[in-house]
């Protein structure tokens, strides 16, 4: 079994997209996921896929079938078909693996400078931008907060505060041309935790 973490874009925000964890948890467990456990009510769903649930294994030719590689494409968006007839939302699902987060953890190359982790956020991309699409992406004038671009994540250092920065999801998406949703340092390493069984 591979262990994954699903992040949905936009849910539980504003008033709009409302889901309850408790309706997502079954609606994972009725895709015949299993141990599957959510964290707070933006939307993080920790769970494993044996080889037999839809999506869960890519064929044995793809070469993101080795451990610890991306999610197969089929599995977000089989996901996302599902929270759409089953509970009536419409959202991006973005999937990383337990492998994958471990990398994320190690690759944040702003622990030594934040003295708070509050300051801290990562920007989950739904793919590795290409460098055109990157070349794009710059910290917006007069700001504080700086970025570094790691594969299909951007790490953030907000000074200021994620709330007051323009560098935000939004302005990332637009810049980049592509889906993304952003959690801060302690939800990651909280969901780390849960991947890894605690």
């Amino acid at each position: 079994m591979t262990t994954y973490i699903a992040l949905l874009r936009g849910v539980n925000v504003g008033g709009s997209a409302r889901i309850a964890m408790q309706d997502l948890r079954a609606l994972f467990t009725d895709m015949g996921y299993d141990d599957v456990r959510t964290y707070l009510q933006s939307g993080n769903v920790v769970f494993r896929a044996p080889a037999g649930a839809p999506g869960a294994r890519p064929p044995a030719t793809d070469p993101a079938a080795a451990p610890g590689a991306r999610p197969p494409a089929g599995l977000a968006a089989g996901i996302e078909e599902r929270i759409a007839d089953g509970l009536g939302v419409s959202c991006t699902v973005l999937l990383r693996t337990a492998e994958s987060l471990t990398r994320t953890l190690a690759a944040n190359p702003y622990l030594h400078r934040a003295d708070d982790p509050a300051k801290l956020h990562v920007t989950f991309l739904a793919r590795e931008p290409a460098a055109e699409q990157a070349a794009r992406l710059e910290v917006p004038a007069g700001e504080t907060a700086v970025f570094t671009l790691v594969g299909d994540e951007v790490h953030l250092h907000v000074p200021d505060g994620y709330g007051r920065t323009k560098l935000n999801n939004a302005f990332i998406e637009r810049r980049l041309g592509m889906r993304a949703t952003t959690r801060n340092w302690k939800t990651v390493t909280a969901l780390h935790r849960l991947a890894a069984g605690g």
